[in-house]
């Protein structure tokens, strides 16, 4: 080290340069030799207080007046923010404000000073240092599904045609695109945060200092950025797709690979299979998430006859929805909260929830009736009667039968069961092992809530309440996966609501007790949060993607744009 620079280091006495001073004025804020006190007091227009170096700080001083340098400062103008000293009183500047003792603001400042390096040393700093140690654990699964990816894809187009070769490479292409991207968009992440852990971990040690040397000019100009830094950079990453091989001709090849709904370039809307008598898209383009979804409108359900809660909601056409609530009302209203429509159904309960037909027919869950009804031409008719089983959930699919969600509470069994009209074709309920895959306990009326939603690809999505999970199955009623929450820790436990699905097969699900919408893939994996209202229930999307979302406690349906 350079001997200069190492001098210049040495802490001086501020009147003669002499190193190592071993006094200090608590009223001048200077350094002083002992030499030089004498002289420093011999100044009369400034009131003294000297002290031992180590003990600077340490008397509760009063600064110095800023305008009137001679003064002290015994009080605080609250209003004007600043130290105040007699003179200030007197010149009537501070007539009408409210002051105080200047001892009691600098308890005050010092508390506050306090719970900000509290804070930020057992709360922000560790959010950021957990987040930072995450990014390499989503480094590399993101390596490890891309390569997953890519794999299936080769070994599926070793099979086909040469003339899919190119198509291979070009999807590859856009794989690798995909996952660059993404890696990109960790490693600036991994940047940003690291560098905040240094901002913080100087903020925390200035912090310390301050509160060490108790000096009042610096902690009266001191201004928290806690608030600046709360908040985590927002986990956003467009899914990976996948891959799932299909038999096909020659001339069927894109719509194998449409399956890889993100990579299609072609018109995925010409992509189709033939199932009997009904064209399903086999998929639809895809579409940019925004980073923060936008509320388009908060409606405020008025003229319900409602006289507690909002439940269920489901959109008819654009710009329409049903929805019902604690009363045996079922409400149909535009998108500016206006009546258009309202049944009155027959049952001594409310429905439990309701759905819209291919054809737009609106059916309800009747739980105290045990049936399922339709309205038709403005007449209820029932449907289905299901003694002893109560039906929770019910969801039209895209084939135009109903899947309804019924629960025995004596029995402690909940089953899925499809219902072409009123016959009854398949049941959902036992796993490969004989297990039941649905919860259900005796007596929880409230607990047993179940939803349930179609995927494009088929499958079956149930919002568990009561097992605190999302269970999906197949079109066969295999299980797939079961989703109990984010890898991201939330203040409760998740506890799933409503349940819908979206043109892109990804799955969105209300949680109740959080509360937020959770997002998932059509595999199950987390993709990101979209918060809400105070208390979501139920949740449908409309042919845009539009996500409706009912205000369970404040007859509210909230609807918003998570696409762009």
């Amino acid at each position: 080290m350079d001997p200069s620079q190492s001098a210049q280091d040495v802490l001086r006495c501020d009147l003669c340069e002499t190193p190592a001073p071993p006094m200090y004025c608590d009223m001048c804020y200077i350094n002083l030799c002992k030499a030089c006190v004498g002289e420093h007091l011999v100044d009369a227009s400034k009131e003294h207080k000297v002290v031992p170096f180590e003990k600077r700080g340490s008397t509760n001083t009063y600064p110095n007046c800023r305008k009137h340098s001679t003064k002290i400062c015994e009080l605080h103008c609250n209003q004007c923010d600043i130290p105040i000293c007699t003179l200030c009183v007197s010149s009537g500047d501070h007539e009408q404000h409210k002051k105080e003792d200047i001892l009691k603001t600098l308890a005050k400042k010092k508390e506050i000073l306090k719970k900000d390096l509290q804070e930020l040393e057992n709360s922000i700093l560790p959010n950021y240092k957990e987040a930072a140690s995450d990014i390499p654990c989503q480094k590399d699964d993101k390596r490890t599904r891309s390569k997953e990816l890519s794999t299936a894809l080769k070994k599926h187009g070793e099979v086909l045609h040469k003339e899919i070769d190119i198509a291979i490479q070009k999807m590859q292409s856009k794989i690798d695109g995909i996952d660059a991207k993404d890696l990109a968009a960790l490693d600036k992440k991994e940047i940003h945060i690291n560098h905040t852990i240094e901002e913080l971990s100087q903020v925390i040690f200035k912090l310390k200092r301050l509160l060490q040397l108790g000096d009042f000019r610096l902690i009266s100009e001191y201004t928290s950025r806690n608030d600046e830094f709360r908040s985590l950079p927002v986990q956003v990453q467009e899914p990976l797709p996948t891959c799932m091989p299909q038999e096909i001709n020659e001339e069927q090849i894109y719509q194998l690979f449409g399956l890889l709904s993100v990579l299609a370039q072609e018109d995925p809307g010409a992509m189709v299979e033939d199932r009997g008598k009904e064209i399903i898209p086999f998929s639809s383009p895809a579409r940019l998430s925004l980073e923060e979804p936008q509320t388009i409108t908060d409606i405020k359900i008025k003229n319900t006859g409602w006289s507690d809660v909002l439940y269920s909601v489901s959109c008819p056409r654009e710009n329409e929805f049903w929805a019902c609530g604690t009363n045996k009302i079922i409400s149909l209203y535009n998108l500016q909260g206006e009546m258009l429509e309202a049944v009155q159904i027959r049952s001594k309960m409310n429905p439990f929830d309701i759905t819209v037909t291919k054809n737009e027919e609106l059916v309800y869950a009747d739980a105290f009736d045990e049936s399922i009804n339709i309205i038709q031409d403005k007449q209820i008719h029932t449907l289905i009667k299901l003694p002893g089983w109560i039906p929770r959930g019910v969801c039209s699919s895209s084939s135009g039968d109903l899947l309804a969600a019924l629960v025995n509470e004596k029995i402690k069994q909940t089953k899925v069961v499809r219902f072409s009209g009123s016959e009854e074709k398949q049941t959902i309920q036992w796993d490969d092992h004989g297990q039941p895959i649905y919860s259900c306990t005796e007596g929880s009326f409230k607990g047993n809530t179940k939803y349930l939603s179609e995927n494009r690809n088929l499958d079956i999505c149930m919002a568990d309440s009561n097992a605190h999970a999302v269970v999906v199955v197949n079109e066969a009623g295999k299980t797939r996966f079961r989703y109990s929450g984010p890898p991201y820790t939330t203040k409760k436990n998740f506890k799933p609501r409503g349940i819908t699905t979206d043109s892109q097969g990804n799955i969105l699900t209300a949680d109740y007790a959080n509360p937020l919408i959770h997002m998932l893939d059509q595999d199950g994996h987390f993709l990101r949060y979209i918060d809400t209202l105070n208390t979501p229930w139920g949740i449908c999307v409309d042919s845009r993607d539009n996500l409706f979302v009912v205000d369970h406690l404040n007859n509210k349906v909230k609807i918003i744009k998570y696409y762009k």
